[in-house]
């Protein structure tokens, strides 16, 4: 019997997804075509591979116990067929799309853009501003490369720790914190703050730090991003916790004020994810060295940005 390799790949697809639509989706193909590839994967196989429960679709036991062998023959067979040749960035043309945290947006993103346009004037970067709810789109193929504090837990990810720092206070020239010898945790607490937040949340891990204490803040206003947020400290007496690394050019320029935050807090880690599909891609390569590169300027490798 003459195998088709198309099917394998059709198979991790269908696999990983659990969904004729999904799969589709992430070959960039149609349904029809993917329910084509599902009838004849299942005449080859002589199982169901998925079957309809509800609105969802469920692997046959057949389907779970193959799934790992499927993905890394298919990762096999794509290591022996990638070209081996060596990567000529001159003549490069690609487009990378990329969804990374806007604050490592504003602080690395400028270094990587430079950095790829004196190597691969090809090639061309898209950045995508974060969803509010959790997106699949390095397993669709649909984003390249995520930088941010929210390792993604899926096996087909990878991810790579790029550093930690600290948090610190963003206050207004004249604050009447920046009136007092010390900013105790009591005195942080009184405040009124201002939070970050893609989805609205008005706590974070700060609050639990407070009520350790016996103490709680009042947040009058969240912001979605660390940008606004700051344009809201630097018009009133409402102050942020930021990560110090990623805000620092933009705090200076606004003539904002630093100040040391009062609590002792874990340090939380910056990471960079990427489908393993691109394990073996030279030009994936070559982009995830130059992001890391991007990522550690000016100590901006090392971003404590709270999950959100």
């Amino acid at each position: 019997m003459q195998l088709d390799l198309n099917l394998l790949t059709a198979l991790d697809a269908l696999l990983e997804e659990g969904s004729v639509a999904g799969a589709a989706a992430r070959l960039h193909v149609t349904a029809p075509a993917m329910s084509r590839s599902l009838g004849r994967i299942r005449r080859t196989t002589g199982d169901q591979i998925l079957v309809r429960t509800g609105r969802t679709m469920t692997p046959t036991p057949y389907a779970i116990a193959v799934r790992e062998r499927v993905h890394e023959l298919l990762h096999q067979v794509q290591g022996v067929l990638a070209p081996s040749r060596e990567l000529d960035l001159a003549t490069l043309e690609r487009t990378f799309t990329l969804r990374w945290h806007d604050s490592l947006v504003a602080s690395s993103g400028p270094a990587l853009l430079s950095a790829v346009r004196a190597q691969a004037p090809g090639v061309r970067l898209r950045f995508l501003a974060e969803s509010s709810i959790d997106t699949p789109e390095l397993r669709r193929g649909e984003v390249d490369l995520e930088a941010n504090a929210n390792p993604p837990g899926a096996p087909d990810i990878r991810t790579e720790s790029v550093g930690e720092t600290r948090l610190v206070v963003v206050v207004r020239q004249g604050h009447p914190l920046t009136r007092v010898k010390t900013v105790t945790a009591k005195r942080y607490a009184a405040a009124e703050h201002v939070t970050v937040s893609r989805r609205g949340n008005l706590g974070n891990a700060l609050d639990d730090a407070l009520a350790r204490l016996g103490l709680t803040r009042r947040v009058v206003a969240t912001a979605p991003t660390e940008a606004a947020a700051l344009e809201f400290a630097r018009g009133s007496d409402l102050l942020i916790s930021v990560p110090e690394a990623t805000t620092r050019s933009a705090v200076a320029d606004l003539g904002l004020v630093v100040l040391p935050l009062p609590l002792e807090l874990p340090s939380a880690r910056i990471y960079l994810s990427w489908h393993q599909r691109y394990d073996t891609d030279h030009a994936h390569a070559w982009l995830r060295t130059l992001a890391r590169t991007a990522l550690a300027v000016d100590g901006a490798s090392s971003c404590d940005l709270p999950v959100r």
